[in-house]
């Protein structure tokens, strides 16, 4: 099955707002503990490796640069 880049959501933009409503109050290793989850269980979901690289891939190419500052705080310490 290749990857459908097609819009196909009802309603992207309340998918959007509830997955920033997930992620407030959450310091950043939280966040990206909940994003990793997400991810995993989407990946589960559509059950074909194939199909998540190429996700991947198209998410690595339209991703900001690593040497470019964000605008995400410092990691509190533990």
């Amino acid at each position: 099955m290749p990857l459908d880049l097609a819009p196909r959501l009802s309603d992207p933009d309340a998918l959007f707002a509830a997955l920033v409503a997930a992620h407030e109050g959450l310091v950043p290793s939280a966040s990206r503990r909940l994003d990793a989850k997400l991810v995993l269980l989407l990946a589960n979901h559509i059950g074909d490796t194939g199909v998540v690289l190429d996700a991947l891939r198209v998410a690595q190419e339209t991703g900001e640069p690593a040497d470019e500052p964000t605008d995400e705080p410092a990691e509190e310490p533990a």
